[in-house]
Formats: structure tokens, C-alpha cells, sequence
């Protein structure tokens, strides 16, 4: 009798949890502009959705001017850019998880994160066994910017 109890308290818990499961928020969704024929923001996007993003995908004619309304300071500028629900931007090759643990606890006074340039070994600048250090900044309303991230290693990333 105990063994059965045992066992039936355990098929409640299990399917309590497969409920929790079933019913957890969806992924974060992500609008991103870039350039139509931009084939590391496409892998970029990949990287996105591979770690449970959703992206949208958006092919503005001036790219330059939809940075620009979103705040991102010329000197920090990349080939892309994504932008959060809440309105965050994610400019560049910004690893996925670096976005999610920005979202998970934005800073006071941010604005987005930054990856300047195009790194190699970056998400979607894959280049065999190539890597450049680089950093993630945090980039703030005011335009000021600091390191929110350092990326040593290319498992740093994940």
C-alpha cells in the first residue's frame, strides 16, 4: 500500500510538471533590420532561434536611420540590429545568451547592448577556428557607454 501511494504521488508531481511545462511563457521574440543579401545577419538570426528567440525579420531601405531613432551611437555600430518587446537594442553579433541575461534584468537607465563590428567567431561570424576577443557593452538612454560583458573565449558565448 505504501509502494502504491508512493507511486501515485510521484504520477501527480510528474504530470503536475509536464502541466508547468506545457503552459510556460513562450520564447522571447526579437524584431531584427538588417540588409536583405546580409548573409552573417541571417546566420546571426539562426543563432537567435537555435537558443529559443523568436526573430522577425524586417529589410528597412535606410539602416542607418533606423539606428539612429533607436539611439545607437555610430561609434558602436554593426551590420544589424535586433530589438526587444520593451524596446531594448541588441546591436550586432550579441550572443543570445548576453541577450537573455540582459532581459532577465535590464539595467537601470539601459538602452541595449552593443557588439561594435563584426568579430570573428562571433554568433554569425563563424570562421572556422578564428576567434577575436571582443566585448558586449551596455549602452545607456544617455549614450554613454561600459562593458556589460567580456567575451575571452568563443565558449564564453553559450
Amino acid at each position: 500500500m505504501v509502494i502504491f501511494k508512493r507511486c501515485l504521488l510521484l504520477c501527480v508531481l510528474l504530470s503536475t510538471g509536464f502541466a508547468f511545462a506545457e503552459s510556460a511563457p513562450s520564447a522571447t521574440a526579437l524584431e531584427v533590420f538588417k540588409s536583405p543579401s546580409c548573409g552573417c545577419c541571417g546566420k546571426w538570426v539562426t543563432h537567435l532561434e537555435e537558443s529559443g528567440f523568436t526573430a522577425t525579420v524586417q529589410h528597412p531601405s535606410n539602416l542607418n536611420e533606423t539606428k539612429a531613432a533607436l539611439g545607437i551611437p555610430p561609434n558602436l555600430s554593426s551590420c544589424h540590429t535586433g530589438v526587444s518587446a520593451e524596446g531594448y537594442f541588441f546591436e550586432g553579433h550579441v550572443p543570445a545568451s548576453v541577450v537573455a541575461k540582459f532581459l532577465a534584468k535590464p539595467p537601470a537607465d539601459a538602452a541595449g547592448l552593443a557588439v561594435p563590428g563584426m568579430p570573428a567567431g562571433s554568433p554569425g561570424m563563424e570562421m572556422g577556428s578564428q576567434f577575436t576577443p571582443y566585448n558586449v557593452m551596455l549602452v545607456k538612454k544617455d549614450g554613454s557607454s561600459e562593458i556589460f560583458a567580456r567575451m575571452m573565449s568563443y565558449s564564453d558565448q553559450f
